[in-house]
């Protein structure tokens, strides 16, 4: 191929090169420009505002079709979801036959930080030594102790309300770091009381969303006022986005230069096999450019940062960049998930009042049986927890009622009034083991617009999985009969009641660390094994993947391998 010329961006000519503006590349560009290090960062996606393109006060009957989903807007009409989504036009994927998985790609400034759900409990030391307590997958080169005062800063810097709760395996933040929590709904407070008659922990939850101002020059964020959906975008800042937060306070150190629309195929080498900069076409014209940097940070997420590796292939790496453990696209994982909901009599009829509060339930159930499955007493080796939900919100199309509404007319608006706001759910997510058979690799004749190969899936639950979900499936059924209610969710086997792979997006894995360059693809933090100056920062680098949402425990990771990555520079290693 030939080596396009390269793009001068307006003079300025980065150290380091960032493939990705979302959690992973936001915090790398942070954690770079405040150790005064020239950076660019490189955002498939178009350009995003959320402060003149959030449709934060805006009603669903406003909406087209009462703003439901559609294929263009798979998480509703408003949602802040500008580019992107399970399907993207001109970049297409394939599922090996008989599989599936499906893979959300977010084309905009921020990436999915814009429209996440926001919910950040850390990673305990028991999820990074998964292998050493039951024998499945494989450890963390690294752990809890070596992440956990990056998670202090972390949460500080991108503001999380939530209380510590010294449960097993949830670590307490140190003191001074997390904001006040809000106020438990009804609803949660009802589930709250009917899991402690079972035994069952439910605890506030930790939330990017602030109850607390945050002051900064170049980034002011308002405390949460309780009124909009957060999926929608936050123009006040309060729901933590990198396009409110990180971005801007990057920008503001006057060290960093944004592209957007800039698609990475490639990461190009010299002839010594190092890491010289990035190839990648303009997705508004087609033509294509290249940049040069001393380093490069895929922080792309992990599907597209290994399909980027595939395609940076060369005569010395047939099988693609950084790949002599054969490693890059294997160890695929998602959380596992499934939803119970139940209808709960004694909430029906009640008076309305404002109880939108944050977009989240306010209360969570975390993981409670980790001695149990110590001592061999559950069937599954992984945990899970429960996200739950019930409140007054703003109706829309699909808005669920206990399915005995009846009538019309004046009958069926009774029926309506009754019933709303009585019904709760709970959606399990899991922890899955990773396995042989789901992984991505480049498929040998799809491409994409731009002529390039594109990912094929290869996707398997195992029965380490369909027990996990099983288990919490009959669990939430019982915390649901204890609250005086009864279940609305068809009974169905486990295989059936899991969701597909991907539909949860938390996929991770296909550029694992490790302690060998034998079976990882990274060290420690993020940097190849193959080319010291290419460093992998999204979710690619877990090796395995917690039942808790991965999106902290990114960024996290992303400011420590900065750190590391700026003191290496400092030193002249790169």
């Amino acid at each position: 191929m030939t080596q396009p010329k390269s793009l001068p961006h307006g003079g300025f000519e980065p150290d380091v090169v960032i493939v990705g503006s979302g959690a992973a590349g936001g915090m790398a560009a942070y954690a770079l420009t405040r150790a005064g290090i020239k950076t660019l960062v490189l955002e498939a996606g178009r350009d995003y505002d959320p402060v003149s393109e959030s449709a934060m006060l805006k009603w669903n009957h406003e909406a087209p079709l009462r703003a439901i989903s559609t294929p263009d807007k798979q998480f509703g009409y408003y949602d802040a979801t500008a580019g992107g989504g399970w399907e993207v036009p001109g970049e297409p994927y394939v599922n090996a036959p008989g599989t599936t998985f499906r893979w959300w790609r977010s084309r905009m400034l921020g990436g999915r930080t814009n429209h996440w759900g926001r919910h950040v409990p850390r990673f305990g030391p028991y999820d990074f030594k998964g292998k050493s307590r039951d024998g499945f997958g494989a450890d963390w080169p690294i752990s809890y102790e070596d992440v956990a005062p990056y998670y202090d800063r972390t949460e500080k810097l991108i503001g999380v309300s939530g209380a510590n709760s010294g449960l097993e395996n949830h670590p307490d933040s140190s003191p001074g770091v997390l904001q006040p929590p809000s106020k438990p709904r009804v609803s949660e407070l009802m589930i709250q009381a009917a899991a402690a008659d079972l035994g069952i922990p439910c605890v506030p939850s930790h939330y990017a969303i602030l109850t607390r101002a945050i002051e900064h020059r170049h980034a002011p964020r308002q405390a949460c006022f309780y009124a909009t959906p957060c999926g929608r975008g936050c123009a006040i800042g309060a729901a933590f986005q990198t396009t409110t937060s990180l971005l801007p306070m990057a920008l503001g150190t006057g060290k960093l230069r944004i592209v957007t629309n800039a698609m990475v195929s490639r990461v190009v080498t010299d002839a010594r096999g190092r890491a010289k900069g990035v190839e990648y076409f303009d997705r508004t014209t087609g033509s294509t450019h290249f940049t040069a940097a001393r380093v490069v940070v895929l922080a792309a997420s992990a599907c597209e940062s290994a399909k980027i590796l595939f395609n940076s292939h060369t005569a010395q790496s047939p099988q693609g960049l950084a790949n002599s453990s054969g490693q890059i696209g294997r160890s695929l994982m998602d959380s596992t998930g499934t939803d119970i909901f139940g209808h709960i009599p004694a909430l029906e009829g009640r008076p309305r009042y404002n109880e939108d509060g944050k977009d989240n339930a306010h209360l969570y159930i975390p993981f409670w049986l980790y001695k149990e499955q110590a001592a061999g007493k559950l069937d599954f080796p992984r945990a899970y927890h429960y996200e739950i939900g019930g409140r007054f919100e703003m109706p829309g199309a699909r808005f669920g009622l206990a399915g005995a509404e009846d009538g019309y007319g004046l009958s069926l608006k009774q029926d309506a009034r009754r019933y709303y706001g009585a019904q709760v759910s709970f959606s399990v997510r899991g922890e899955m083991v990773p396995n042989a058979d789901s992984y991505c690799e480049l498929d040998p004749d799809a491409k994409d617009k731009y002529g390039l190969p594109v990912l094929r899936f290869h996707w398997k639950w195992s029965d380490h999985e369909y027990r996990q979900i099983a288990h919490g499936v009959k669990t939430a059924k019982q915390i649901i009969e204890r609250m005086g209610g009864r279940v609305l969710t068809p009974e169905m086997p486990p295989e059936q009641a899991i969701q597909s792979g991907g539909e949860i997006i938390h996929e991770v894995g296909t550029t694992r660390m490790g302690s060998s360059a034998a079976d990882s693809v990274t060290d420690g933090f993020g940097k190849t094994w193959d080319i010291d100056n290419l460093v992998i920062v999204d979710g690619g680098v877990f090796p395995s993947n917690a039942h808790k949402n991965p999106t902290l425990t990114i960024m996290a990771l992303a400011w420590r391998s900065m750190d590391h990555l700026a003191s290496r520079m400092r030193k002249g290693e790169i």
